[in-house]
């Protein structure tokens, strides 16, 4: 497993903030990061777009000096209304993003 750093992973996200918004019509968009359970890390985007928010990630493994791996192609999409479920399995970011 080949891990870097967590600076790198926000700079690689942060380069292709502009072609996803012209790409997918996004209103707004940031880095997403979140810290999981045990060394799980959470790295993607929170996106506003049609007035909603939706944070889109995908998971890493964190070592003990704070490095980053990732963890699977899969991406989760999360909205920020509670009632609403997480839904997984997407199987790259287009595909994520698309479902918006």
């Amino acid at each position: 497993m080949q891990f870097t750093n967590r600076d790198k992973v926000i700079k690689d996200l942060q380069q292709a903030f502009q072609p996803l918004i012209e790409q997918y019509g996004i209103e707004d968009i940031g880095v997403f990061e979140e810290q999981g359970q045990k060394n799980q890390y959470h790295m993607g985007y929170t996106i506003r777009k049609d007035g909603k928010t939706y944070m889109v990630h995908t998971p890493y493994f964190k070592n003990e000096l704070g490095q980053l791996s990732a963890g699977n192609s899969e991406w989760t999409v999360e909205t920020d209304e509670p009632s609403s479920e997480d839904i997984g399995g997407y199987k790259g970011l287009d595909e994520a993003l698309r479902s918006l």
